[in-house]
């Protein structure tokens, strides 16, 4: 791609932010409204976007990949308008946290020298894991019926957004280390063909832990996506099926014994198998969201006159649910769309990665992302039960914010790296 169609890519979610702003300051903004529209957050928008400009510039000069930015950028644009259409006194700081996760973005660029040699640090890296996971349960504070989130003043944060970072290092690492003797089998289960049990117990220990923590802190939709993302990443690396299965036994009887022994999975279940039977508790949020979507249809309602309100924190969990309501099927589906690309891409770098743990890494980069929308899309509309977490760049969050562009400076840096090799070999 040449250097001038580089660049076609970027106005677009630029495009999205300045019409959306547009048109909620023509709806809301006009003289007499009953709902004044403030632009005190134009400032933080200019910084914004002059920096994705000058990011942009730079991934540009120094031949990195040219298609995952601008598709995250399209992805935190719509975010950023539906975040100024629901709650406008959170723009703001969202624009604020999307400015310091450009820059951590870079900041890892710029050091992937150094924090892929902690690809060499496995167990360390698996210990630091659950440390990271386990602070909620000593200095936590709960939020939202989840114990989570570590404050700091005025500020929260999530730790496990950082810690499905580092689980991607020690999956990538330790599999790529022991991944001859992982898919090797030394003896027989029935039909399974098992690798010996010394190789397959920190994985398995760190899978338990993690999910254990979870369920522990009420945050089952981190427990899914952490245990998913290992299974992924195993399968990936070994190509066993035993793996599968043996998941999918672990899974079922995780969730038989949370059902059993933790009233809110309990909760969480019986809502998912029927929302109807108490539409106006605690199924309210699930009943709405799914009257969002009938209302929407094909095209929406139209930006700013739906009613994605009655839906509690729509603006976090479920702001898919707004988007398919003002912005029907064709605007939800092409959310889908953005992220299927951003997976496939990142797929794609992954293939052209030279060393084993920067492939596998990069490979689980990309599916993190994909199965964190799958999870949070397929909750809000009902296809598996109702978890927590964040639509990826869309929702409001800082801590989501700050550790998915993370992965995308993860991404990108060994995108320039894998080309660089390439060309120095050619």
């Amino acid at each position: 791609m040449e250097k001038s169609g580089n660049w076609s890519l970027l106005p677009a979610p630029l495009m999205i932010v300045v019409s959306g702003l547009l048109v909620l300051y023509l709806k809301y903004g006009a003289a007499g409204a009953a709902k004044p529209f403030d632009i005190g957050f134009l400032p933080y928008l200019l910084f914004c976007m002059l920096e994705a400009v000058c990011l942009n510039y730079i991934l540009v000069r120094k031949k990195y990949d040219v298609a995952i930015f601008p598709l995250v950028l399209t992805l935190a644009s719509v975010g950023l308008v539906e975040i100024a259409r629901l709650k406008p006194e959170l723009l703001g700081p969202q624009l604020r946290w999307l400015c310091i996760a450009q820059l951590v973005m870079l900041a890892v660029i710029c050091l992937w020298s150094r924090i892929r040699q902690l690809l060499s640090y496995p167990y360390l890296l698996g210990l630091t894991c659950v440390f990271v996971l386990g602070l909620p349960l000593l200095f936590g504070t709960e939020i939202g019926g989840s114990r989570n989130w570590l404050v700091f003043g005025p500020f929260s944060l999530q730790p496990s957004e950082f810690g499905k970072i580092i689980i991607l290092f020690f999956l990538a690492a330790y599999l790529s280390d022991h991944r001859h003797v992982l898919s090797l089998p030394s003896y027989k289960l029935g039909p399974l063909s098992l690798p010996p049990l010394r190789f397959i117990a920190p994985l398995v220990c760190i899978w338990g832990a993690a999910v254990l923590m979870f369920v522990v802190e009420k945050d089952l939709g981190s427990a899914l996506l952490f245990f998913g993302m290992a299974v992924l990443m195993t399968y990936m690396a070994t190509g066993s099926k035993t793996y599968i299965f043996l998941a999918l036994m672990f899974i079922g009887l995780a969730a038989a014994v949370s059902y059993a022994a933790f009233g809110h999975v309990r909760v969480r279940f019986d809502i998912w198998l029927d929302p109807w039977q108490d539409p106006n508790g605690m199924a309210y949020q699930v009943v709405q969201s799914l009257f969002a979507f009938g209302t929407g249809g094909i095209w929406g309602t139209g930006f700013g006159f739906g009613h994605p309100g009655f839906i509690p924190e729509v603006h976090t969990d479920f702001i898919y649910a707004a988007i398919a309501e003002e912005w029907g099927l064709v605007g939800s589906l092409s959310i889908l769309v953005c992220y299927v690309l951003l997976a496939w891409r990142g797929i794609c770098l992954s293939l052209h990665c030279q060393r084993e743990k920067e492939m596998l890494l990069a490979a689980g980069c990309s599916m993190l992302l994909l199965l964190q929308a799958f999870i949070i899309i397929a909750g809000v509309t009902k296809f598996i039960p109702l978890t927590g977490i964040t639509l990826p760049f869309v929702s409001y969050g800082g801590s989501s914010l700050v550790s998915g562009f993370i992965e995308i400076g993860l991404l990108l840096a060994m995108s320039n790296a894998e080309g660089e090799g390439s060309r120095s070999h050619a």
